[in-house]
């Protein structure tokens, strides 16, 4: 750690680094920074800077709001420089919040997974993800109508959206964010880039930093980038395609080469542990009221990329867990998709809760179900009974009871997020209950 900081700290005074924006994160999932000069960087090492936590959403209450923010030097990137600026370089670092006594803070979303990273450790498990992070572009926020009639992978030429998308992987890549794709995505005017796997803990803070690059880049441009789950109607929403795997020291504890799916014991019981607890997590993973535009099922609507549905298939991409396809001499590469995530998530919360229910599986030996080889959307809800196929929640309230109920959950988020988030996401649920939507005046004014 010194060490580290030492490299900060000298690197800082050889780029001339002017400011140095310090990150951390609300319990909803919101960015907050406040910025230091390069003279006080060294002092934010040894001591943290205080702030007041009962300003941020979650973290403390009036009579207990003194906080300290300690940066991670491990976390310190140098900022991209802006065209025409010469005012010095700028870095940004993320932080862990402390309590004055020196503790760590119970509140912060990052000290969250630390703790959920340290039960994987225990168990001698290292927690890997890799998430699929869509997205559209829209004029502005005020018009959210598609800049291109483009499709699955279509390449759409002269259009500023594709050089735009160019450019945030270089970005990205700048940052020392690695990215493993970039793609036009199914939807007109939504987009995809994948980050390459990392630890959960550095994937979080990657996922943090990709959102902001995404709009503030698109912002530039004088376009509006969103992360909303379903902006639109007739389109489909922008999911989080999740991969994960467990691995025991350089060894991937998901693969076994004598199964027949090369699945490992543990795998199928994280798989298992997943689905149990499936409806208990939800409320986390997609976390606002629009969360569940882009869940819907019925009459009408097409196979979504967004499972609602609680079973797993090897190939399925209508089930919640997708085992993807084994490529030999790739066994470091074998993994297991959960596919119900939204980019709009506080990734450190939905990774611990992802994390906390596939390990309970792996302790407790939960038994894996019979895969789900059919399109589960075109089976009738008595074959889906008969197959113990359930249904994640259709609403945020329903992902709220079950949520509620979770011992689980509130042993993975720790008591006061647990209850924060719970008290938050009912206020969210009461206004929208009670909006009167346009949909219903059109609807229903005209004949009632």
């Amino acid at each position: 750690m010194e060490r580290q900081q030492e490299y900060v700290l000298r690197t800082v005074e050889e780029r001339s680094i002017r400011l140095v924006w310090l990150w951390f994160t609300d319990v909803l999932g919101f960015l907050k920074s406040f910025a230091v000069t390069s003279e006080e960087l060294e002092e934010a090492f040894d001591e943290g800077i205080g702030f007041d936590g009962s300003a941020i959403e979650g973290f403390a209450r009036v009579q207990e709001s003194d906080m300290l923010a300690r940066p991670d030097a491990g976390t310190f990137q140098i900022m991209p420089v802006e065209e025409g600026r010469s005012d010095g370089g700028v870095a940004r670092v993320f932080c862990d919040i402390y309590t004055p006594d020196g503790r760590p803070f119970w509140g912060d979303p990052r000290y969250v997974l630390r703790r959920n990273l340290e039960k994987a450790s225990e168990l001698g498990f290292t927690f890997y993800v890799h998430p699929e992070m869509e997205f559209f572009l829209f004029k502005d926020i005020e018009d959210p109508t598609p800049l291109d009639a483009g499709g699955y992978f279509d390449l759409t030429p002269l259009d500023v959206t594709q050089d735009l998308r160019r450019e945030m992987v270089n970005v990205l890549e700048h940052m020392g964010i690695p990215v493993e794709f970039a793609h036009h995505e199914v939807a007109p005017s939504q987009h995809e880039i994948d980050l390459r796997m990392a630890d959960a803990l550095t994937m979080a803070d990657s996922v943090m930093t990709y959102r902001l690059i995404v709009k503030e880049m698109a912002a530039r441009k004088g376009l509006y980038a969103t992360f909303m789950p379903k902006p639109l109607t007739d389109l489909p929403g922008s999911g989080m395609h999740t991969h994960l795997s467990l691995f025991e020291g350089d060894q991937n504890a998901f693969h076994d080469s004598s199964d027949e799916y090369h699945l490992s014991k543990a795998a199928k019981a994280f798989i298992a542990g997943l689905l149990t607890h499936a409806g208990e997590i939800t409320a986390v993973t997609n976390q606002w009221v629009n969360s569940y535009k882009r869940l819907v099922t019925g009459r009408g609507y097409p196979v979504p990329e967004a499972p609602a549905f609680v079973c797993w298939g090897r190939h399925n991409r209508s089930a919640l867990i997708r085992v993807p396809m084994y490529k030999p001499k790739k066994e470091q590469s074998t993994r297991i998709e959960i596919r119900s995530p939204d980019p709009a998530c506080n990734p450190y919360l939905a990774f611990s809760v992802i994390l906390a229910a596939g390990l309970r599986g792996v302790a407790d030996g939960y038994d894996l179900p019979p895969e789900a080889t059919d399109n589960i959307y075109e089976m009738s809800d008595s074959e889906r009974r008969a197959s113990r196929i359930s249904q994640l929640p259709a609403d945020l309230n329903q992902a709220l009871l079950a949520m509620e109920g979770s011992e689980l959950v509130a042993e993975a988020l720790g008591e006061q997020v647990f209850e924060y988030l719970l008290r938050n996401k009912r206020e969210e649920w009461d206004q929208y209950k009670s909006y009167v939507s346009p949909y219903e005046r059109k609807r229903y004014l005209p004949v009632l």
